[in-house]
């Protein structure tokens, strides 16, 4: 059994693990981590748990030193400390938060205001897309866990980016996320009256996942990629939805494109490329690990839309992990993961 602890089990992304790991029969949650709730059980602070988990919350450190796969949740610049200590003493770490996404320090100086406090550390990372970088997660003990907002991205875009198809090197991707993408802290923006009965735009040409887009993108392409995203915020409580138009080369036809899905996901478990025709919904992903993919064929102008969705909190965040967990140890990379989305 693997002996795993949840830091950070409070938000968002961490009780959904906490959700996730107590379907998994090859996991023992030795400990859960919450600063604010100390000695409560997580019951407390979610009723869905009463009966079924009544773990009480303990300290960051008490989580590092009973568990072997430790989980973190954290906000940007909290995680370095705790990465480092697993990695002195030998256990595997998966951190949900940015720190361990951005190879370049310079990137995360722009665009999160802090500096890599060990950066021998950030060499041992890799970078958790599961279904690109599987090989590398296999031996590695330090991932970083993705963005809910690049994971919808890369995987839409990778078959297209991988066989060099897209004629432009500049993106424009717009993408749509519920609510729970912004965290539990409440924010304007998140205040139920203002986001109820809503849909807008923010953090236009400035959020923090753009280098982690670009960054991801431009691996696959080979070449530098760029981005405009343009990121919406959904009055609903999870998925997201990324709509990119890419102009495609001449000698490149829609058949061609849906053929390289096809081989690239086709054995791909929780990726799906929908029959022509139809289009990718986040109601069919919600409370599931799967990335949805639907491709349309603009003729007028030789450019393919590509519709890629997810539930964030899943295949965008603790799914995902458990996923790259389920890599790392060598099991069944769908275990624990085999829920099918509601219908309604």
């Amino acid at each position: 059994m693997i002996k795993a602890g949840i830091i950070g089990v409070s938000g968002y992304a961490g009780v959904e693990l906490l959700r996730l790991l107590l379907n998994h029969d090859e996991v023992e949650i030795v400990a859960i981590g919450a600063r604010s709730y100390i000695g409560k059980p997580i019951s407390d602070l979610y009723p869905s748990f009463y009966g079924i988990c009544d773990m009480l919350c303990e300290s960051d450190e008490d989580v590092l030193k009973k568990a072997d796969m430790i989980f973190a949740s954290l906000p940007h610049g909290l995680s370095e400390k705790y990465a480092k200590y697993c990695d002195e003493n030998h256990k595997k770490f998966i951190d949900l938060g940015a720190d361990f996404r951005l190879d370049e320090e310079k990137d995360y100086q722009q665009w999160y205001n802090l500096d890599y406090h060990e950066p021998a550390l950030h060499q041992k990372q890799v970078y958790g897309l599961s279904e690109v970088n599987r090989e590398q997660i296999k031996q590695a003990s330090l991932i970083g866990n993705p963005g809910c907002y690049p994971t919808s991205i890369t995987l839409g875009l990778y078959p297209l980016l991988k066989n060099h198809f897209h004629k432009n090197n500049d993106l424009i991707i717009d993408s749509k996320s519920g609510t729970t993408g912004a965290g539990k802290s409440l924010t304007e923006d998140t205040h139920f009256p203002r986001c109820n009965e809503s849909f807008h735009p923010y953090k236009l040409a400035t959020h923090r996942h753009t280098p982690e887009i670009e960054q991801e993108l431009s691996k696959m392409a080979c070449q530098d990629i760029h981005v405009t995203f343009i990121p919406h915020l959904l009055p609903v409580n999870r998925g997201i939805v990324s709509t990119i138009v890419v102009p495609l080369k001449e000698e490149v036809t829609f058949d061609m494109v849906v053929q390289k899905y096809h081989d690239v996901y086709d054995d791909e478990y929780f990726v799906r490329v929908l029959p022509v025709g139809k289009t990718a919904d986040l109601k069919f992903v919600k409370y599931s690990n799967y990335c949805d993919i639907s491709l349309h064929y603009d003729q007028r102008k030789h450019q393919v839309i590509v519709v890629s969705t997810i539930d964030n909190m899943v295949k965008g965040a603790a799914g995902q992990a458990i996923q790259n967990m389920n890599i790392m140890y060598g099991l069944e990379e769908t275990k624990g993961l085999k829920m099918v989305p509601p219908s309604f």
